[in-house]
């Protein structure tokens, strides 16, 4: 038998699996940049935005995972009232990024998806709930600049 060939077609398997998979890392994200610039779209065109609500502390960090990102966008997404008009959509698409994300990383990742606590400004505004709309509105503001601070980063958007 021909050993040449046989290393020649373990060498192209091996090739078309990782070209396979970097270019399904590149769809994923290709679709996580349309669907984040879209909502960033619908947020700026459907809220205005009170001058006196403004984010004191910097924007959420992102640390790249895919997890992490989910994990920040449901928990504001959660804090978000159906009754603020305009919302219901918003939140959708939240939802619909987030599923997307997840998905994903299902059939990417051997691990379970952590669940990360609510820290930071996420966790005291869960605690003011009883503030619906001026909570809701900051969450939409948070939201808007996590979904920018991951457009310019989303070549550090990683599976697991």
């Amino acid at each position: 038998m021909d050993y040449t060939l046989v290393f020649l077609l373990s060498l192209l398997q091996v090739l078309s699996l990782t070209t396979a998979n970097s270019l399904s890392e590149a769809v994923m994200k290709s679709k996580v940049k349309w669907m984040a610039e879209q909502l960033v779209v619908k947020v700026n065109r459907d809220f205005q935005f009170p001058p006196e609500l403004t984010l004191s502390p910097p924007a959420d960090e992102l640390d790249g995972s895919s997890s992490s990102v989910i994990a920040v966008l449901e928990g504001y997404n959660g804090l978000i009232s159906d009754t603020l008009n305009g919302a219901t959509q918003i939140k959708y698409e939240i939802s619909s990024l987030t599923g997307y994300l997840d998905q994903w990383r299902q059939g990417h990742c051997s691990e379970p998806r952590p669940k990360p606590p609510a820290s930071g400004r996420l966790q005291e505004l869960q605690s003011a709930k009883e503030f619906v709309h001026t909570v809701s509105m900051e969450a939409l503001m948070r939201v808007k600049e996590f979904l920018k601070l991951l457009l310019k980063n989303l070549e550090h958007l990683q599976t697991c």
